[in-house]
């Protein structure tokens, strides 16, 4: 009896403790597939659901139209045209007269140049002037000097320029380059007067008339 009661007490306790693997089981179960269920209900909403941090947010969408009224909007108020007066009776007509333009003015009266003046005649013969009549130089010499411009050592050119007279003689002299003695030059001019002699000058017909000559004198202290 005993041992019977041992053994029955045996197989209770391996029956609890199949019992007790079985609800162990099937609360694991039980727990797993509930939280796989919730995980994967949670990654689709994550995948459908991606948020992007630089993305900036979506604009909020428009109002909604107004809703649409049966009575259509009024007309718009139009002013009326103001009246146009129609004057029938056309202005009366000015009639100004123009006075012509004045005529042109008359050209003026030519304007007579006189005739250029005839030209003097040609000459008969050819103007000459006065040829000296012998040797120039030998209307002064060495016997000529003047005493006082020996002893004074004087020497010198003088130039000069003789008038000529119709008659031939010299009618005027002129010193034109001093020899740096007054005796020297008046000695030429005075020797020039006693012995100067010309044939005298001739104009276009061949007539005498006064001519001018022109020449110098050297003076110099003659050597013995």
């Amino acid at each position: 009896m005993a041992y019977a009661d041992q053994q029955m007490s045996g197989n209770k306790i391996t029956a609890l403790i199949i019992v007790a693997l079985l609800h162990v089981v099937v609360g694991y179960a039980l727990v797993t597939g509930l939280a796989y269920s919730a995980f994967k209900k949670l990654k689709d909403v994550t995948t459908a659901v991606k948020i992007d941090p630089d993305k900036p947010p979506p604009p909020p969408p428009p109002p909604p139209p107004p809703p649409k009224s049966d009575t259509p909007p009024p007309p718009p108020i139009v002013a009326p045209p103001p009246p146009i007066n129609i004057n029938t009776t056309p202005p009366p007509l000015q009639v100004v007269n123009t006075p012509p333009p004045p005529a042109p003015p008359a050209p003026p009266a030519p304007v007579a140049v006189p005739a250029p003046p005839a030209a003097p005649p040609a000459p008969k013969f050819t103007p000459k002037g006065a040829v000296p009549k012998g040797r120039p130089g030998d209307w002064a010499s060495d016997n000529d000097y003047p005493t006082r411009a020996l002893q004074l050592q004087q020497e010198g050119v003088t130039g000069f320029r003789l008038t000529i007279g119709t008659d031939g003689k010299v009618s005027d002299c002129q010193v034109t380059k001093s020899s740096g003695s007054a005796e020297l030059d008046k000695t030429t001019c005075d020797l020039m007067r006693r012995r100067a002699r010309f044939a005298p000058a001739t104009d276009g017909d061949g007539n005498p008339t006064s001519g001018s000559f022109a020449s110098s004198v050297r003076w110099q202290i003659p050597k013995d």
